[in-house]
C-alpha cells in the first residue's frame, strides 16, 4: 500500500465545497485525520470495485457531519469530486447523512446515532460465518454517541465472542454524561489504545495491529467550541 502525505489543503478545499450542513462542521473536522489514515494506509478496499466480498469494511456510525468522509472518499476516487458541490440537494447522491444505496464505498446509512457498533458486530460475525477471516471491520463512533445504550450491548457481545472488530472513538469531550474511568472503562474485555487523533503515525500503529479479540482506539482531539 502506498502511503501519501495528508493533502491538508486539498481535503480542506474539498470539505469547503460541501455546504448547507455547517452546524455539523466540528463533528466532521474531528474525524478528518483518522479517516485519512484509514483510507490511505489501512483499509483493503478498491475504489474501482468497492463491493469485493473480501474487502475490509468501514462503518461510519458517527453519521452526523459527513463532509470529511465525503472529501476523503472523493480524494481516493470513489466518486467524482464534482459531487461535493451538490451535497444536500434534492437530486444529489450525497445527503446530509451518508446513504449506502447512493454513495460508492459507503457500507451503511447512518445519522441515527448508536447503531454502528451493533451493525459492525453483525458484519464481523457474518464474515466469520462465511469463512472470510482476512477482512477487518472498523466502526467509527463519537464519544457522545456512547451515551446510547445499544452500543453497550454490542460491546459486551463482541467481547464475549472475541469478534475481530476495531472501534474508533473520536474523543472531543462532547459527551453530555460523564463516565467513571473515562471512555476506556466502557469497553471491558477489549484491547484499548489511546492516541492523539491528529498524529498519523500513532493512529496508523494502533489501527494496523490485528488482535484475536475486539480492539478500541480512542482518538483524542481538541474539544469542540461554541
Amino acid at each position: 500500500m502506498t502511503v501519501t502525505a495528508l493533502p491538508a489543503d486539498a481535503l480542506l478545499s474539498l470539505i469547503a465545497r460541501t455546504t448547507g450542513d455547517e452546524k455539523h462542521a466540528p463533528s466532521s473536522y474531528s474525524t478528518l485525520d483518522v479517516l485519512w489514515v484509514l483510507y490511505d494506509r489501512i483499509l483493503r478496499i478498491d475504489p474501482r470495485n468497492p463491493d469485493q466480498p473480501d474487502r475490509d469494511r468501514f462503518l461510519l456510525s458517527k453519521g452526523h457531519g459527513p463532509a470529511a468522509y465525503y472529501a476523503v472518499l472523493a480524494q481516493k476516487g470513489f466518486f467524482p469530486k464534482e459531487w461535493l458541490d451538490t451535497m444536500g440537494a434534492w437530486d444529489s447522491p450525497l445527503g446530509n447523512h451518508p446513504d449506502r444505496r447512493n454513495v460508492p464505498g459507503v457500507e451503511i446509512g447512518t445519522g441515527s446515532l448508536g447503531h454502528g457498533l451493533g451493525i459492525g458486530a453483525g458484519v464481523a460475525l457474518g464474515l466469520r460465518a462465511q469463512g472470510y477471516l482476512e477482512p477487518r471491520v472498523f466502526v467509527l463512533v463519537g464519544d457522545a454517541e456512547l451515551d446510547e445504550g445499544s452500543n453497550h450491548e454490542a460491546i459486551a457481545y463482541a467481547a464475549a465472542t472475541h469478534l475481530p472488530i476495531t472501534a474508533i472513538v473520536i474523543d472531543n469531550q462532547s459527551a453530555t454524561h460523564g463516565w467513571p474511568g473515562g471512555i476506556a472503562a466502557r469497553f471491558p474485555g477489549w484491547i484499548i489504545s489511546i492516541v492523539d487523533g491528529r498524529d498519523h503515525e500513532l493512529i496508523e500503529h494502533a489501527l494496523a495491529r490485528r488482535h484475536d479479540r475486539p480492539n478500541v482506539v480512542i482518538a483524542t482531539v481538541e474539544p469542540k467550541r461554541g
